[in-house]
């Protein structure tokens, strides 16, 4: 029950308001995209001080299906009406950045402790060791 409680109240790296702060001035519109549920996503979001930069909250309870299922990145597309090409994913999980570049989404593997790559089929458009490298990338 402790280690769900976390869930809860998750941290987020350091560099991750200043990015998404960022991201957002430049004109991003800025979403999560989780297979946690709504009040466990809202919760995490308030303790890491992210509710007041993200658009959006997309959980995966909302199509009954998990990622990498076609249907959870189509939640982003159809909520904001737009084609996959036009969306940037960001993940430090890489099956997760394999689903979401086989659905289309323009991807950026965020991997932070330089994991051997498993999904070759379906490569990331970036793979960056911290999102302070979206900035960068522009």
């Amino acid at each position: 029950a402790q280690l769900l409680d976390t869930y809860w109240r998750l941290d987020c790296y350091p560099e991750v308001p200043a990015v998404l702060k960022a991201l957002k001035a430049s004109g991003a519109k800025l979403a999560i995209l989780s297979n946690g549920s709504p009040e466990m996503l809202e919760a995490a979001v308030k303790s890491a001080a992210l509710d007041q930069v993200l658009d959006d909250i997309y959980s995966v309870e909302a199509v009954k299906r998990f990622k990498a299922d076609p249907s959870v990145y189509d939640m982003v597309t159809t909520g904001w009406r737009l084609y996959p090409g036009a969306v940037s994913f960001q993940s430090s999980n890489r099956w997760d950045v394999a689903g979401a570049t086989k659905f289309g989404f323009r991807t950026v593997w965020i991997n932070r402790s330089d994991q051997p790559e498993e999904y070759r089929d379906f490569p990331p458009a970036l793979i960056l060791p911290s999102l302070e490298g979206l900035l960068a990338a522009g």
